[in-house]
């Protein structure tokens, strides 16, 4: 299946310029045109994909800085980025992808990547979605607010939930989720059309902007006189610490990100963990690779609602690989309105 000529082509990419310190700029990442060949190595099991969407996601801020955490593998200087994204394969030597396919996984921010572990990555099946669903809804963004709500916070029906960072990729999802399954849901975001989105878009049944409610206790009290079931937490920090006074005994606490803090060189302290003590509140940890193995069950869930349009879905969509840095940077001052998405090219 290797290409027997070899063609050789120019690849743009998104290359990490310096480690960060900080809140990240622009200037961390440079352009750069290399070349590739479009030709893999006989036996090799590699693939050749062409980048078609890449995701913008705040853990990648995590990896453009050494953490001494086996978990987290860090951008070497130098090289190209990497994410999830969704491609079409050009060339294979790999059995279960031929010519053709698109595929979703991580890739590089790149326009061709070769990539030598492909049983990583997951075939796409159904196409009467939009492609760029596969790094948000139907990606790692979509697991990770499937797991977290059914797995980690463990709903019942009327119970009490809140989201933070309630319009990102993530938030919108498990909002939404909780409104199919009978729950109450407030979510929280900074600008008033976000406020408006949860509200009128995604069905939350309340919402506040929290850069206009410098009161987080008083805001939650607000939203919840009888306290909180569930917290799926987005943002960490201070909003963590309101949450946790205001939660009921037993509550759930799912935590998927702390993007409120990724860009401090001092993390800010939490002052309130007593009442995980006496409230007997659980907190967890959200890594939607634990999840992977379930996507054949995720979609039997997920795609009718979203086919049906009980599951709606918004994107902030850059064009073209070299608006990549700008749009990897916004998600850090709430820029995005909906899930960030780049296209590198639509075919």
């Amino acid at each position: 299946m290797a290409t027997t000529n070899g063609e050789v082509v120019s690849n743009k990419q998104v290359i990490l310029k310096n480690s960060v310190n900080g809140f990240p700029k622009e200037s961390d990442m440079y352009l750069k045109t290399d070349s590739i060949s479009l030709k893999v190595e006989q036996g090799s099991n590699a693939v050749i994909i062409k980048n078609l969407y890449l995701s913008c996601d705040p853990y990648m801020r995590i990896r453009m800085t050494p953490v001494d955490d086996p978990n987290f593998t860090t951008y070497p200087p130098g090289s190209p980025i990497q994410g999830f994204g969704v491609g079409k394969v050009v060339e294979s030597e790999y059995p279960e992808l031929k010519k053709g396919d698109l595929v979703w996984g991580v890739t590089a921010w790149e326009e061709y990547t070769l990539i030598n572990n492909p049983q990583t990555l997951f075939k796409i099946q159904h196409t009467d979605v939009p492609l760029s669903y596969y790094t948000g809804i139907l990606g790692m963004p979509g697991m990770t607010a499937w797991g977290g709500f059914y797995e980690i916070c463990a709903p019942k029906k009327g119970e009490y939930i809140f989201i933070s960072a309630a319009s990102g990729a993530v938030g919108q999802l498990v909002g939404q989720f909780a409104k199919l399954f009978g729950c109450y849901v407030v979510g929280s975001a900074g600008t008033k059309e976000k406020v408006e989105l949860l509200k009128n878009k995604f069905g939350f049944d309340d919402a506040f902007n929290y850069k206009e409610d410098h009161d987080l206790n008083a805001a939650l009290k607000r939203c919840f006189p009888e306290g909180i079931d569930i917290y799926f937490d987005n943002v960490g920090g201070k909003m963590l610490d309101a949450v946790l006074v205001n939660m009921r005994a037993h509550g759930r606490i799912a935590a998927c990100g702390m993007i409120s803090q990724l860009n401090r060189e001092h993390t800010e302290g939490i002052y309130n963990m007593m009442n995980v003590v006496y409230k007997k509140i659980r907190i967890e940890g959200i890594a939607a690779f634990d999840y992977f193995p379930q996507y054949a069950k995720f979609l039997e869930e997920v795609l009718p609602s979203i086919q049906e349009g009980k599951i709606v879905y918004v994107e902030d969509i850059a064009e073209g690989l070299e608006n990549a840095p700008a749009a990897l940077i916004g998600l850090f001052s709430g820029r995005n309105v909906g899930k960030q998405v780049v296209v590198v090219a639509r075919d």
